[in-house]
């Protein structure tokens, strides 16, 4: 079974910055796809930034483009989110996603991804 580990969370006041990471531990993410999303108590899970490992084609939700960047690491299996000018709005338990189908989208990786346990941040107004 896939193992997926994320860190990085914290609290910081609106405007800072946050870095989150991941890494699946057992399969090859070499033509993927991999991704993070994000809850808010009472909220559903939302798609916040996906990227398909083989060619770094990526997506983003609207809410995020232009203050998150979402990046692999040298190991096809590591995956960061920047995370700049955050908002009160964008405290959530965010959750890594690995999935060994490429499409990337986003009810296939609901779907067929393997999932972290999740780290949590906090934003302060």
């Amino acid at each position: 079974q896939e193992e997926v580990v994320e860190s990085g969370g914290g609290s910081v006041q609106a405007g800072g910055s946050l870095r989150l990471s991941c890494t699946a531990s057992k399969y090859s993410y070499d033509n993927a796809c991999m991704g993070w999303f994000r809850q808010a108590p009472g909220k559903e899970r939302e798609a916040v930034a996906r990227t398909r490992t083989s060619d770094g084609t990526t997506y983003y939700a609207d809410s995020v483009k232009g203050r998150f960047t979402i990046s692999q690491g040298n190991a096809k299996n590591t995956l960061y989110l920047q995370m700049n000018s955050l908002k009160p709005e964008d405290a959530a338990m965010y959750y890594c996603a690995a999935d060994p189908d490429p499409t990337c989208g986003v009810l296939s990786m609901f779907l067929t991804a393997y999932w972290g346990q999740g780290t949590k941040v906090t934003v302060s107004s």
